[in-house]
């Protein structure tokens, strides 16, 4: 049982009980801020958060710490859909800190991942310095834009003239988005799959956050009748003595080949009464940053997005595919997980992968925060090493690992949980 310094306990850790939702999450938002959230947000929390894969601390009757898991399943390099615990809700009673209640916390949600089974826990955090210390490394990013169409232009490929676009009501068409969205699932490392209900997050849009800005909208892009292509978004209207400079809020986009890509953001580009586009949590490598005229005018800044921790390093390694053969042996670190730690030796190619316990010289050396960030392919094992975090322990072993561990496209995670 974790103690402070003080040695006062954490002494009711357990499970989420059936009555108790509401004050727990009363204590999560307090912890963050306390602004009460819009009924229509607290009501899709309330009916996607897994009881039972929810914990809490109480001291007395008072909720002081609060975590959560969502079963996801997660794309991996390879195309494979891997069982994750996407790791939510986590927060600490500012009147309770050094007590021990988050460490505690993580060694019960951690313990029990292991026991459902599941290879892998994943996470966004508020403060990316809290999660090293249990094994998460970040695995991926995205680039959040602020476009200044009055200065920068879009080219488009050909065939792009062919796609044609309406507005749509959000919710009219989500069921046509979602089927889309699906498709592209598969195609992308660090993607998770939205199981029923998780389709409903897509059109929150409480009007007390709209900052001013106009309801959700949405764009369709379709070609022979069938949808290719689409954008949620706002337009926030802003008037200024020379005249209307507008932004527009780009919630989410997909499209299924570059021609119905490029349609959907010359709409965006030419919106009437708007000078700038507002993208947020987009893919570092997402095409209409190669169609700009001037990518500086489009003021990019690179965030940390999902946090990756190997619950079952065999598991996991075996459960992704690898872009050239390899045959390796780690040495893992894993204090918090001690069960990962030790010598494995992946053997693996773009079929597949085998992974088991050796006691073969080690190759690498590495923490298991290091191949959380390696893992989907976003991070190279090559730029770990450089900043002295992976050691090469025999000759050609560290660029064959970093060339199989490689992506074809950067692993990104479309929205928030």
């Amino acid at each position: 049982m974790a103690t402070d310094r003080a040695s006062s306990p954490v002494t009711d850790l357990r499970a989420l009980r059936p009555g108790e939702w509401d004050q727990w999450y009363d204590s999560l938002l307090r912890a963050f801020g306390g602004v009460p959230e819009a009924a229509e947000e607290r009501e899709l929390w309330a009916s996607l958060t897994e009881t039972g894969r929810s914990i809490g601390v109480w001291d007395g009757d008072v909720v002081i710490g609060t975590a959560g898991a969502f079963s996801f399943r997660l794309t991996v390099p390879g195309g494979a859909s891997v069982p994750a615990a996407g790791v939510t809700m986590v927060s600490v009673a500012a009147t309770h800190r050094r007590r021990g209640v988050l460490t505690s916390m993580m060694r019960r949600q951690l313990d029990d991942v292991r026991s459902w089974g599941w290879p892998l826990a994943v996470l966004t955090a508020s403060e990316p310095a809290i999660y090293g210390r249990f094994g998460y490394g970040v695995g991926t990013y995205h680039v959040n834009a602020r476009i200044d169409t009055t200065r920068v232009r879009l080219s488009v490929p050909p065939g792009t003239d062919g796609v044609r676009l309406r507005y749509a009501a959000p919710a009219d068409v989500l069921d046509a988005c979602e089927a889309l969205y699906a498709r592209r699932v598969p195609l992308r490392p660090g993607m998770v799959a939205r199981a029923p209900g998780w389709e409903r997050l897509m059109l929150l849009d409480p009007a007390s956050e709209r900052d001013g800005a106009s309801p959700l909208q949405c764009v369709a892009a379709e070609r022979d009748g069938e949808l290719v292509g689409y954008a949620r978004f706002r337009v926030k209207p802003v008037w200024e003595p020379a005249g209307a400079r507008g932004t527009v809020l780009l919630e989410d986009m997909e499209a299924l080949d570059p021609a119905a890509h490029a349609a959907v953001w010359r709409f965006l580009f030419d919106i009437d009464l708007t000078s700038v586009i507002d993208a947020r949590r987009r893919p570092v490598d997402e095409p209409w940053q190669f169609l700009v005229s001037d990518i500086r005018r489009c003021e990019l800044l690179v965030r940390d997005s999902l946090h990756v921790r190997l619950v079952d390093v065999g598991a996991a390694l075996e459960a992704r595919a690898y872009q050239v053969p390899l045959d390796v042996v780690f040495e893992v670190e894993d204090a918090f997980c001690p069960w990962n730690a030790g010598r494995w030796r992946l053997t693996g190619d773009a079929k597949g992968a085998w992974c088991a316990r050796t006691e073969d010289p080690a190759d690498l050396a590495l923490s298991v925060r290091e191949l959380g960030s390696a893992y989907l392919g976003g991070v190279s094992l090559t730029s770990l090493a450089a900043a002295g975090l992976v050691r090469e322990l025999r000759d050609g072993a560290l660029a064959e690992a970093s060339a199989g561990f490689g992506s074809a496209v950067a692993p990104w995670l479309p929205h928030g949980f």
